[in-house]
């Protein structure tokens, strides 16, 4: 992936910083740079280990969670790349979560959520740290809300979107080109995107649920077109992962209109101001599913809209670009 041309030679010229839980996450994010540099010599006190490399002109760190999923791993990362990388400006968190399909929010799977503020949260919002009282659960704590500058490009992106497609599936086919081995990023047909009721548990030991009662399922109608959907909102982040749909309708009805489940980004925007981009995987319920498919894409897409791309670039994107001005 490396080329000839001129490489950063220091750790002053990166500024845009993305930070994955797992590594084929990393991978899927990895796939999409233009360009990737040799690594830099490891810096004193910072375990990380990074990937360097140019998006659409800007220098990109890349770094991955040491096996241990979670917040507190992902304040520990977040916190040596800043130390180890002084000039990052932007950074994102980017991965899988598990999806909450409402009536208002037909999340499917490999859609993709970006985390945007609502009235009382600012984009993230942890779900279980708090304390019980005689009448609520009061939940504490403060979380960074996206910079304003990449908060007023999302919304520009939202904008765009009532009147226009996106192009995640073009984008994700061009990563598929690049080699046979990256077909387990593929998205999955529609007929294997089953979402059963709250109250049914999945069968033991059955993880393609052929012994599941498909009468137990939801009816939800088919798309017009299989290509993921953009969904902006509020992301909820937990200390462990949420696999059951009875507990993921009961945070919703506690916390608000919450449209995805993960683990990682309470860490990362406790510490700083961030963008979080989940690719639907699951439900958050008792059915196991693995879809990685679009992770990585969304955020590429998402990363080259906001931050002020040539319009030669936005072509890979995003339908029409964000404009050069949006985020200043």
């Amino acid at each position: 992936m490396q080329d000839t041309q001129k490489n950063p030679n220091s750790y002053h010229d990166y500024t845009v910083a993305v930070v994955c839980a797992m590594t084929f996450e990393m991978s899927a994010v990895r796939y999409m740079l233009d360009r990737e540099h040799p690594r830099l010599p490891s810096q004193e006190g910072d375990p990380n280990i990074y990937v360097l490399g140019t998006l659409s002109g800007h220098n990109v760190v890349l770094a991955c969670l040491p096996g241990n999923q979670g917040k507190g791993s992902a304040a520990t990362v977040a916190t040596n790349l800043a130390r180890t990388f002084p000039s990052i400006k932007w950074r994102f968190l980017v991965g899988i979560g598990g999806g909450v399909p409402t009536d208002k929010h037909d999340i499917r799977l490999g859609d993709i959520v970006v985390s945007m503020p609502d009235e009382q949260h600012g984009g993230v919002v942890q779900y279980d740290l708090g304390k019980d009282t005689t009448d609520d659960f009061v939940r504490k704590g403060f979380l960074w809300p996206p910079p304003p500058r990449l908060r007023n490009a999302v919304q520009i992106m939202q904008s765009d979107h009532l009147v226009s497609e996106n192009k995640v599936d073009e984008f994700l086919s061009a990563m598929l080109q690049k080699g046979q081995r990256l077909a387990v990023y593929r998205r999955p047909p529609a007929r294997l995107d089953v979402l059963f009721k709250a109250d049914y548990p999945h069968a033991p030991y059955n993880p393609t649920c052929e012994r599941c009662d498909r009468s137990k399922t939801v009816k939800r109608p088919p798309r017009e077109s299989e290509a993921p959907e953009i969904h902006y909102g509020l992301i909820a982040s937990g200390d462990s992962v949420m696999k059951s749909a009875a507990k993921r309708d009961a945070a919703v009805r506690n916390v608000g209109d919450i449209l995805c489940f993960e683990m990682e980004a309470a860490g990362l925007a406790t510490e700083f101001p961030s963008i979080v981009i989940r690719g639907i995987s699951d439900y958050a319920d008792s059915q196991e599913r693995r879809l990685a498919a679009l992770c990585g894409c969304g955020g590429r897409r998402f990363y080259q809209g906001a931050t002020r791309l040539s319009r030669s670039r936005s072509r890979f994107l995003y339908t029409g670009g964000i404009d050069r001005n949006a985020i200043g």
